[in-house]
């Protein structure tokens, strides 16, 4: 059966609904129960952000800061690149700490990757891209893979047929979008008729 498309409004108040229902949760990619909290940093009453990202993000900071302090010399930056996409490939299959897997990675890429675009060399400005898009290849795979949904392994509530406690709020307010979002297109789809 074929629908018609959306119309303006009803899209975009449903991209609105999807927005606000996910904002106490949208940069946590862990449960939200108390056994998570180390792997998450509150950021106010309901909002939360993953340590993880955050590593990621204070690392490319700290990368993009030294190669703007310094002028590296190609070999360290190939360095730089090197350590910074083995860390990459080594975290699609190994679960690093967050400073090893995260922030040195991180740095590391920034820094090879400002330090050779800020130079434009041919050598440097060619490692400045082809990291760039290693980086971007490796990070595309590592969304792919997804956040860890499985059970915690030492959690006591791996075993019960319902959501963990951790993910209860997610999927409660996961199953009240789609109603209110199904409700809004039933709605509209039969104003078109």
């Amino acid at each position: 059966m074929l629908y018609a498309p959306l119309p303006q409004p009803t899209a975009r108040a449903i991209d609105r609904l999807a927005r606000s229902a996910h904002a106490f949760h949208r940069f946590a990619h862990h449960p939200l129960c108390t056994r998570y909290a180390s792997e998450l940093i509150p950021l106010g009453r309901r909002a939360r952000l993953c340590r993880g990202c955050a590593s990621a993000a204070l690392g490319s900071g700290l990368g993009v800061l030294a190669a703007f302090s310094c002028e590296p010399s190609l070999s360290l930056a190939f360095a730089a690149s090197a350590l910074g996409l083995g860390l990459l490939l080594s975290s699609l299959r190994l679960r690093l700490p967050k400073w090893l897997g995260r922030a040195c990675a991180a740095a590391s890429l920034g820094f090879a990757c400002v330090s050779g675009l800020r130079r434009a060399e041919g050598a440097l400005l060619a490692l400045a891209v082809g990291a760039l898009i290693a980086s971007s290849a490796l990070l595309a795979l590592y969304r792919r893979r997804g956040p860890n949904r499985a059970a915690c392994r030492a959690c006591p509530e791996r075993l019960l047929s319902t959501p963990c406690s951790g993910l209860k709020p997610i999927v409660r307010r996961e199953r009240a979008f789609r109603r209110l979002a199904q409700r809004w297109i039933d709605r509209a789809a039969l104003a078109q008729r």
